[in-house]
C-alpha cells in the first residue's frame, strides 16, 4: 500500500474514531484512534484524541502516555499539554501539573485567545493554583499557631520566674508580659494577613467583567481590558473602546506587560484569588 493510501486510512479511521466519540462509544474510538496511530505513529492528533477517550476513562496513566508522545511529536500542542497537565494533577505532582497548564495557556492564547479550550485551562490552572494555595495556606496556619502558643507560654513562663525572683515589682512584671502578648499578638495577626481573602484591587482587574485580569491588554487611550472581553465586544457590538467611546481596531490592542506582572505578583502573595466563582 502506498504512504499515500496508509494515510488516507489512518485519517479515516480517526474520523471514525470522531463518530464513536461523539457517540460516548469510547472503546470503539480508542481502537480506532489505536488503528490511526499504527499506520501513521507520527500524527499528533491521533496521540491526543485517544488521550482525550482515556480521560473521559479517568484512565490518568495512559492520559499521560499518549500526551508525551504527542508532544515529542508536536512541542505546541495546546491539547497534550492541557491533559498531562491533568494527569500530572491527578498524580498529586502539583508543581509539574501546573507548568503544563501555563503552557497549554500561554500556547492557547496564541492560537485563539478567544477559544472555549482558553477559558477551560484557565478554570483548570486557577483551581490547581488555589488548591496548592489552600493546602500551602492550612500548613502555614498551623505553624504560625504553634509558633504563637509556644511564645505565648515562653513570656508567661519568664513572667512567673519574674515574680518570684524579683518581690515587690509584680505589678510591673504583669504589665510588662501584658504589653509583650499584645505585641505578639499584633505580629501574628500580620503574618497571616496574606492568606486572609480580602478585595483584588480596582486596578487588577477588568472594567468590564470586574474580574482579576487574566490576558490585559491596552488601548490607545490606555485603558485596559481582559484580552478575550475586548475581542469580543469588537467583533459583537463595535469597533470603538467601550469606556472613551473611541474608534478602536483589534490591531490597535498592546499587551499590558506592566498589569500582568503586577497581577502575577499580587497571585504570588494572595493565591486565594484563584478561587473561581
Amino acid at each position: 500500500m502506498s504512504p499515500t493510501m496508509v494515510a488516507k486510512q489512518a485519517e479515516q479511521l480517526r474520523q471514525d474514531g470522531n463518530t464513536y466519540f461523539k457517540k460516548d462509544r469510547l472503546g470503539a474510538a480508542i481502537d480506532a484512534y489505536t488503528e490511526a496511530i499504527a499506520l501513521c505513529p507520527n500524527v499528533p492528533v491521533y496521540w491526543t484524541n485517544r488521550a482525550l477517550c482515556h480521560r473521559k476513562r479517568n484512565e490518568w496513566a495512559r492520559v499521560e502516555e499518549d500526551c508525551r508522545r504527542a508532544i515529542q511529536l508536536d512541542h505546541h500542542s495546546v491539547k497534550a499539554h492541557y491533559m498531562l497537565g491533568l494527569a500530572l494533577l491527578q498524580k498529586k505532582e502539583y508543581a509539574k501539573g501546573v507548568k503544563e497548564l501555563e503552557k497549554a495557556l500561554d500556547l492557547g492564547r496564541g492560537a485563539n485567545p478567544q477559544g472555549y479550550m482558553v477559558e477551560e485551562i484557565w478554570q483548570e490552572l486557577a483551581k490547581a493554583k488555589y488548591l496548592v494555595w489552600e493546602q500551602e495556606s492550612t500548613k502555614r496556619s498551623w505553624e504560625l499557631r504553634n509558633l504563637k502558643e509556644a511564645c505565648e507560654a515562653a513570656l508567661i513562663d519568664k513572667c512567673n520566674r519574674d515574680v518570684s525572683e524579683k518581690e515587690g515589682f509584680v505589678d510591673e512584671t504583669h504589665r510588662s508580659t501584658v504589653d509583650q502578648l499584645n505585641a505578639l499578638n499584633l505580629v501574628f495577626k500580620k503574618a497571616a494577613e496574606d492568606g486572609t481573602p480580602t478585595e483584588v484591587p480596582d486596578y487588577l482587574c477588568c472594567n468590564i467583567t470586574l474580574d482579576i485580569f487574566r490576558d490585559p491588554v491596552i488601548t490607545p487611550s490606555g485603558v485596559t481590558y481582559e484580552r478575550a472581553v475586548i475581542l469580543d465586544h469588537l467583533q459583537k457590538v463595535g469597533k470603538f473602546d467601550p469606556v472613551t467611546r473611541e474608534t478602536l481596531h483589534q490591531s490597535q490592542l498592546v499587551p499590558n506587560l506592566a498589569i500582568k506582572e503586577a497581577v502575577r505578583a499580587y497571585l504570588e502573595v494572595h493565591g486565594w484569588a484563584y478561587e473561581m466563582d
